[in-house]
């Protein structure tokens, strides 16, 4: 289910922080309240490959992305306690010591499943023992999710787990939507913040394929 121009789920995550709280966060309610936008990125599990890389590369960009009114949440289906684990274990030791940012525990997998973003296929029933089994690990796909101050989302894209995403790409975009809610023009392929953009209409595109093509 896509759900690009929709609100975001409206449900309550556990999530952990750098200082070992635990608490409830709303990612709807973050936007919403704060009148923010949010990235919200899912990764598989704690302790991994590739995901130590991610976590770290956004922490890195962190300010980039205050400085763009937007909250930065990391996710997975681990739990509150294994997030802290891996928040206090050296990046020498394939941890994540230094990210500051919150991320959510989705443990009992409420908001993954309401996604439709888990590793699961192949669900079966067995009629005499009343069992259903899965194939996959039931863990999340890296998806990625931003959502705008009113709480609809305006991009969301999924890598499966050994591809990693460029961090840059997500600042583009946001970049873009805000050219887009305060210019309300709209941004052409590989628009970058001082470049061009162009009305919606015949006229605009004309307009910049005539300046922009060979």
């Amino acid at each position: 289910m896509a759900f690009v121009g929709k609100k975001f789920p409206d449900l309550d995550v556990n999530a952990m922080n750098d200082l070992g709280d635990t608490f409830k966060l709303n990612v709807l309610e973050e936007a919403q309240k704060n009148n923010k936008k949010v990235l919200l990125f899912w990764y598989p599990k704690d302790f991994t490959f590739v995901c130590p890389t991610e976590l770290l590369a956004f922490q890195e960009s962190l300010k980039k992305f205050e400085d763009r009114n937007t909250v930065v949440i990391g996710a997975s289906c681990d739990t509150a306690e294994v997030h802290f684990a891996w928040l206090n274990t050296a990046r020498d030791n394939g941890g994540i010591e230094g990210v500051t940012y919150p991320l959510l525990a989705d443990s009992n997998r409420n908001l993954a499943s309401t996604l439709g973003i888990l590793d699961i296929t192949n669900e079966q029933y067995n009629e005499e023992t009343g069992v259903v089994t899965v194939d996959g690990d039931n863990v999340t796909y890296r998806a990625t999710y931003l959502i705008d101050e009113e709480g609809t989302v305006f991009h969301e894209g999924i890598n499966h787990m050994p591809l990693g995403r460029n961090v840059n790409e997500y600042l583009r975009l946001i970049d873009a939507y805000t050219h887009v809610q305060e210019k309300g023009e709209v941004c052409p392929a590989n628009w970058e913040e001082g470049k061009d953009a162009m009305t919606a209409d015949r006229k605009g595109v004309a307009e910049y394929l005539a300046s922009h093509t060979n």
